[in-house]
């Protein structure tokens, strides 16, 4: 049974979960519907984009330690992005990242997902523009969702944002619904947070 996670909260992955050796990590949203005018130009679709930091010591190390678009696969192997969704449309998942618990190597304590709006401050978008923004966790083996977190919050004027982490902590795998906005242009941007 699916437990919906309220921000800040923390649950234990692994502890219900025997065995539990690879994860789905799906993330959603929708496009609030903007109004065009007779006069106005036709709004541009909002490009959220998933990204995934893979953090040492709770520190990022290194650009390739960033899994998103452009670097879909970490050298690892370990976390993997599926794919860009241009516009969010649709049901479901908008964009999935793999998370193979057992093959992140021991020196990643914590895997931190997050979706930055692409050129948000050129083309005058934030995620006040955004609603039905979620994350889930999936057991990968099972397909059992084991828990969402949706956000509820309003965060006009940011535009980019850390959802949640997973985390690795005596032992056990652990997720924390973050919820966290900021005004970062660029996922880049958002990591050096993290530097």
């Amino acid at each position: 049974m699916s437990l919906s996670l309220k921000k800040g909260q923390k649950i234990s992955l692994s502890k219900e979960n025997a065995g539990l050796s690879e994860l789905v990590v799906g993330l959603g949203w929708d496009e609030v519907k903007q109004k065009s005018g007779l006069f106005s130009s036709k709004p541009k679709n909002i490009d959220c984009d998933a990204f995934a930091l893979l953090l040492t010591n709770g520190r990022l190390a290194a650009k390739s330690d960033i899994v998103y678009y452009a670097n879909k696969h970490h050298y690892s192997e370990s976390v993997i992005h599926t794919g860009d969704n241009l516009t969010g449309a649709g049901e479901g998942d908008d964009e999935q990242i793999i998370v193979k618990l057992n093959e992140l190597p021991a020196q990643y304590d914590r895997v931190v997902i997050g979706v930055n709006i692409y050129s948000a401050a050129a083309r005058k978008q934030h995620f006040g523009m955004i609603q039905n923004a979620f994350i889930r966790i999936v057991d990968a083996k099972t397909n059992n969702e084991m828990c969402i977190y949706n956000l509820t919050e309003n965060y006009s004027g940011q535009t980019a944002m850390a959802f949640g982490e997973v985390y690795r902590h005596n032992g056990e795998w652990k997720f924390t619904a973050l919820g966290q906005g900021s005004n970062d242009d660029s996922i880049e941007e958002f990591a050096d947070r993290y530097r």
